[in-house]
């Protein structure tokens, strides 16, 4: 059963990455256009992202996860 989400938990793991490199994007079309804010976009990015990586970390199986629950 621990491998059972491996192949889904690498996707997630894919998207994370991919709206990191965004998210990243976004910030140096910003400095590079003067702006001295953070681009709304980015923090829209950054949120879904967090998201992702805790429903990766969701997928983990109960006897290797570091919490006892």
């Amino acid at each position: 059963m621990s491998g059972e989400f491996d192949d889904l938990r690498s996707r997630l793991d894919t998207i994370a990455d991919e709206l990191a490199d965004l998210a990243i994007d976004r910030l140096r079309n910003s400095i590079d256009n003067g702006g001295d804010k953070l681009p709304i976009d980015e923090r829209t990015l950054s949120r879904a992202r967090r998201a992702v990586i805790k429903a990766s970390s969701l997928l983990v199986a109960p006897a290797d996860r570091d919490d006892p629950y």
